[in-house]
């Protein structure tokens, strides 16, 4: 508030003598030039009460709280009916309700954008109090205040205040503007900054941050400051900042515009929780639970002495949240850890370990078991197991269709099964079987199917046929070098319509022990027909493959048979 004390320099300097209509006139060099800073009001005052003719004097004043008693309110100016007019243009931010309180003796009336809201103008010998509740829109508004005193004692009193209750005030802030944000690498610092409110109720701002993706603000923190420093969690992830204006009805202005931090990932995963060890084959199973945001995990291992001096190494560093230590000797302890790394390379805590010692297991499965079709039969191979402890491994044990075929040194890891029938197919496992006995699990099985032809028996040599003359059929042929020969089967076959047909005979040879044995068959006739007849002979191998099944030539006899009659 100025309250207009003259001084003899200020009149000097203000007041100079203009001619006019051939009278002097005291006017206000400095009326026109006088710009007062908003909210600051403009005052110009008046010799006269209808505000007319050029200003005796202007200048600023901060609030319109004056009181003159009975004296002139400035130099050069009477005591009585004087005029005093205040002027501001300011932007009332969202506007709304405001309270325009006033005391006068005498007159004042109260402008908004030149329609009268205050009206009270007469001569009183007291001072007279008001209140007028208006709505001020947003924006940019002007206030002009006249004041006048007639006679006697002269004070005014005016303001315009915001009505702040809840009630009352529905009105919202205006969205705070300006806004930006840094980031400091270093520090992992974001500061966010913005342009103070042009609300008159504004009691404080809230920031908010949200993750990038995600539609939930979180409040950081509400403040009188235009500023704000935050520290994002440094994962990697982008942060999205708004400001909020609060006013004192507790009004929640919308956001401002977003800006996003974008942070380094320096966040360490989780520490693995959970881990186990089971011993088993082919090594010390060691699980644990998932951490979220892992993309892997290093496993670390001890073996544990009794001066416990070993060093701790990384043995493993897999995806997934189990990993098998195949590397882990029989007979020996070992301590395990586990930590989780993310996909930037931030590295967990180690976890509590877990302790194991090992004890004596079967070996491994062999491994890539194929089967091939070759001349003599099928031909398998394997690889070893994959533990590279086979110092104990012994041998290697074939089934076919589940039965146990061959027993072969470990040195070995290729078979070829002989005994197969031809064109059939086969299916195959192999298991490992170390030194004290202990037999893997079976490998993953392998089919091939034998050879069409090729694995008959050869045609029996030295075939015979005898006639005997109470009419019996004697049969005598050489024993066959081939060790897989299990027996000889007998056929008998006639023509029919020009084709001989054979029938298999119910009765079998075994192959005899020694070449001292040769095999024979005796045919008793009980009905003779007096046909011509062949008699074949075929070896049969242990797999069940003879000439007779693949439609190759074998050995027979042409017989005579006698015809019998009772």
């Amino acid at each position: 508030m100025n309250p207009a004390r003259p001084t003899t320099a200020a009149v000097a300097g203000a007041v100079v003598l203009m001619t006019a209509a051939g009278l002097l006139v005291a006017a206000n060099s400095a009326s026109a030039a006088t710009s007062c800073a908003s909210p600051v009001y403009k005052r110009q005052f008046f010799a006269n009460t209808t505000f007319s003719g050029t200003p005796k004097k202007t200048d600023c004043d901060t609030a319109i709280d004056q009181n003159w008693g009975t004296a002139a309110p400035a130099s050069g100016l009477p005591a009585n009916n004087f005029g005093v007019r205040w002027t501001v243009t300011r932007d009332f931010g969202s506007g709304g309700p405001f309270a325009l309180p006033v005391s006068t003796q005498d007159g004042i009336r109260v402008y908004l954008d030149g329609t009268r809201k205050v009206d009270i103008w007469k001569n009183v010998s007291t001072t007279v109090t008001k209140t007028v509740n208006i709505t001020i829109p947003a924006g940019k508004h002007t206030l002009r205040i006249d004041y006048v005193n007639w006679t006697g004692t002269a004070n005014v009193k005016f303001a315009y205040t915001p009505r702040t209750t809840a009630t009352v005030d529905k009105v919202k802030p205006l969205t705070p503007t300006g806004s930006a944000v840094t980031y400091d690498t270093t520090t992992g610092k974001a500061k966010l900054t913005w342009a103070k409110n042009k609300e008159l109720d504004l009691a404080s701002y809230r920031v908010y941050r949200r993750l990038q993706g995600s539609t939930t603000w979180t409040k950081l923190t509400t403040t009188t400051a235009t500023s704000y420093t935050n520290t994002p969690p440094a994962n990697g992830d982008t942060y999205i900042y708004e400001v909020r204006a609060i006013d004192k009805a507790g009004n929640e202005s919308t956001g401002s515009a977003d800006r996003s931090v974008a942070t380094p990932d320096k966040t360490a995963p989780a520490v693995p929780t959970g881990v186990t060890a089971v011993d088993e084959q082919p090594g010390i199973a060691l699980a644990w639970n998932a951490v979220p945001g892992a993309a892997s995990y290093v496993v670390h291992r001890r073996w544990e002495t009794d001066g416990n001096d070993e060093p701790t190494v990384k043995v493993a560093t897999v995806a997934s949240a189990s990993w098998t230590d195949a590397t882990a000797r029989e007979y020996l302890s070992y301590s395990y850890w586990v930590t989780a790394v993310d996909s930037a390379g931030n590295l967990s805590a180690k976890s509590a370990p877990v302790f194991l010692g090992r004890g004596d297991h079967a070996p491994s499965a062999p491994t890539g078991l194929a089967g091939t079709t070759v001349a003599n039969g099928i031909a398998l191979t394997w690889r070893a197991p994959t533990t590279p402890f086979t110092e104990d491994l012994w041998s290697y044990r074939i089934y076919r269709k589940g039965r146990l075929v061959e027993q072969i040194r470990a040195t070995q890891s290729s078979f070829t099964d002989t005994e197969v029938r031809q064109g059939t197919a086969y299916a195959y496992t192999v298991t490992s079987v170390d030194i004290v006995g202990n037999e893997s699990v079976a490998s993953a099985p392998a089919t091939a199917t034998a050879p069409a032809t090729g694995l008959s028996p050869a045609p029996v040599a030295g075939l015979r046929g005898y006639l005997a003359p109470n009419g019996n059929l004697e049969l005598t042929w050489q024993r066959s070098s081939e060790e897989d020969v299990d027996h000889y089967a007998i056929y008998r076959g006639v023509q029919v319509d020009g084709v001989w047909q054979y029938v298999k005979w119910w009765y079998e040879v075994s192959q005899p022990w020694t070449d001292d044995e040769p095999p024979y068959y005796v045919h008793e006739f009980l009905e003779g027909q007096g046909e011509t007849a062949r008699w074949a002979v075929l070896a049969v191998d242990k797999a069940g493959n003879s000439l007779f099944s693949t439609g190759e030539d074998f050995s027979y006899v042409t017989v005579i048979e006698p015809e019998i009659t009772e």
